[in-house]
């Protein structure tokens, strides 16, 4: 039988426990996670670890040509790029080793960057598998970079989070027990300081305890902090506007900007969220686009058309200026907040919205086991006012 709670919030909410098919998937959206925990993850992933072909270290390996791999969670270009090279062919110090994996069910770019001299690297924007039908979660997109890190020897230090996601769930809270496994410490999960405003804001309409949000991310970045990855420097700066926590982070001539920034011929992200504004969004593409032609943007998403089959990971400030479709040369902001706002209302909600949200505010972690099951709350419209 299946157990069902509205909790009386700000909107109606369904609540379900199942261990029937009482409810298909072709009637009212419901999730519940699998009772294993990570730990359960972790140990499963370290006798079953996945085989990487050698990387390619050419600067253009995001490009046609470049060797790839496609699984069923994840294409990965089985790639790095390497640190920029001086007019010597040495390496320069401040570049870092780029690892970009791109996780295809939600389009979202991973990335694994290393300090060359140190080993000592940082994970970015990584993603947990979930079937939203069978309620399941896994972690085969996490568990490649898992493998990529193993295999290059990199010590991972710090867990990075550009904002709250609000389709796809984290895998910060899974890597980092698998981490601590490995190498024998946690990496810490960093997130911008703003975060706690989201926490609030969602713990409240999800109902979600508060001892389960608290303290879940070890670094609350202020705007323009600095802080070491190994010898490498890493500034975290302020993007506002797809969410009002939203974050990069600067890396030599590298600027991990999640999804503020979008490729040229998809141009920026939607900005429909709580706290999301079109005028902060141009804001902050703006900024991106002030850095010098060469620094390269790399994105939290790409949604490959049939013009352009494969995900690309960055293009260079040079090429946005040129022709991203909605920040080149010669939009203004009124052109870019009516163009924004227009197109987000026209928008559905991201298919793992409330999953995302509800575990994402946790840093990853799972919802604690009620009635047997770890379970997540859904939204539900009643057409008339119900009864």
């Amino acid at each position: 039988m299946a157990s069902l709670q509205v909790c009386r919030n700000s909107s109606r909410m369904l609540r379900v426990a199942t261990s029937s098919r009482l409810f298909g998937p072709r009637s009212i959206a419901l999730f519940a996670a699998s009772h294993r925990t990570f730990s359960d993850m972790a140990t499963e992933h370290g006798r079953n670890r996945l085989q990487f072909s050698p990387r390619c270290t050419s600067s253009q390996a995001h490009l046609g040509g470049a060797a790839s791999q496609t699984r069923r969670h994840a294409y990965s270009t089985s790639a790095a790029l390497s640190p920029s090279m001086s007019s010597m062919g040495t390496a320069t110090e401040t570049e870092p080793i780029i690892h970009h994996v791109f996780e295809k069910v939600t389009g979202t770019w991973q990335y694994i960057v290393a300090d060359p001299a140190t080993a000592s690297a940082a994970i970015i924007d990584a993603v947990l598998d979930f079937d939203p039908y069978l309620r399941e979660i896994k972690t085969e997109s996490a568990d490649e970079l898992l493998s990529i890190v193993r295999e290059n020897g990199y010590k991972v230090d710090r867990i990075l989070e550009t904002h709250i996601h609000a389709d796809h769930i984290t895998a910060a809270a899974y890597l980092q027990h698998a981490l601590r496994n490995d190498q024998g410490f946690a990496p810490s999960i960093g997130i911008g300081k703003r975060i706690e405003t989201v926490q609030k804001l969602f713990s409240k309409r999800y109902c979600i305890p508060n001892d389960e949000i608290q303290n879940v991310h070890q670094c609350l970045f202020e705007d323009d902090e600095i802080f070491n990855l190994g010898d490498l420097q890493v500034q975290a700066i302020h993007l506002p506007g797809h969410t009002p926590d939203h974050m990069g982070y600067t890396i030599g001539d590298n600027i991990f900007c999640g999804d503020s920034l979008f490729i040229t011929d998809l141009g920026s992200s939607r900005c429909d969220f709580p706290g999301g504004s079109a005028k902060q969004l141009y804001e902050s593409g703006r900024k991106l686009l002030g850095f010098p032609d060469h620094v390269k943007i790399w994105s939290g998403h790409d949604y490959p058309s049939c013009e352009r089959s494969e995900p690309v990971p960055y293009q260079c400030v040079g090429e946005h200026r040129e022709s991203n479709k909605h920040l080149m040369k010669g939009i203004t902001q009124d052109d870019f907040i009516a163009m924004r706002e227009n197109r987000d209302a026209t928008l559905a909600e991201p298919k793992l919205l409330h999953p995302s949200l509800q575990i994402n505010v946790r840093g990853g972690k799972l919802p604690k086991v009620s009635w047997g099951h770890r379970m997540i709350q859904t939204p539900i419209t009643v057409v008339n006012g119900g009864w």
